[in-house]
């Protein structure tokens, strides 16, 4: 992590990284650490700015709001990921997952997934700004049904909507709501579950 000594060390022209870059860093890495201290329901600007060394209005001017710092942290640890055309949908579906749980697995990733869902439930949240959230998140499962069906391994009647909630849901169900390790184990059973479910094998 970057080592900081003053607010004017992240605001300023120093060298290294441009401002910008270095100060997002900065507030995006405090958002992660605070929230693996001590939750969402105590991350506020103040203490972000307090953390990064940053002022306040430097955290409004990027994110207006709580729940779009939340899904910015996230992003900077659990972002889109891209799988290559590997021939077959159930290896590209195992390298998505095993991907992911990688992701997953990091110390403090889970109360920061857990940060943005509950981010989303606050009263003055932008639910289409969650929405876009999920819809990066669960892109490039949408890519890799959409190959499949092309390629011929896919269902052409696959619900490509419910098979992404499917594989997104299932990780994040194990780590959030069973309070579990996402493994290979389960990786490996989504993917034979799902392919039995959309797939064109036998």
């Amino acid at each position: 992590m970057t080592n900081r000594q003053s607010g004017a060390d992240v605001e300023g022209k120093g060298p290294g990284r441009p401002r910008d870059e270095r100060m997002t860093g900065a507030v995006l890495d405090a958002v992660v650490e605070l929230v693996a201290e001590h939750g969402l329901a105590e991350l506020t600007m103040a203490a972000v700015a307090a953390r990064a060394r940053v002022s306040k209005p430097a955290i409004y001017r990027r994110w207006p709001t709580k729940q779009d710092l939340v899904i910015a942290a996230a992003e900077s640890r659990v972002g889109t990921l891209t799988v290559p055309d590997l021939g077959s949908f159930r290896e590209e579906l195992r390298e998505l997952l095993t991907a992911r749980m990688r992701q997953y697995r990091v110390p403090g990733v889970d109360r920061l997934l857990a940060g943005v869902i509950g981010s989303a439930a606050e009263a003055d949240a932008e639910r289409s700004v969650y929405g876009a959230y999920t819809g990066r998140v669960t892109g490039e499962t949408r890519r890799i049904l959409e190959r499949g069906v092309v390629r011929g391994d896919v269902r052409p009647d696959t619900d490509v909507a419910a098979a992404s909630t499917l594989v997104a849901g299932s990780l994040l169900f194990r780590m959030l709501a069973e309070q579990g390790v996402p493994d290979q184990g389960l990786v490996d059973a989504v993917v034979d579950l799902v392919a039995r479910a959309v797939g064109t094998e036998g």
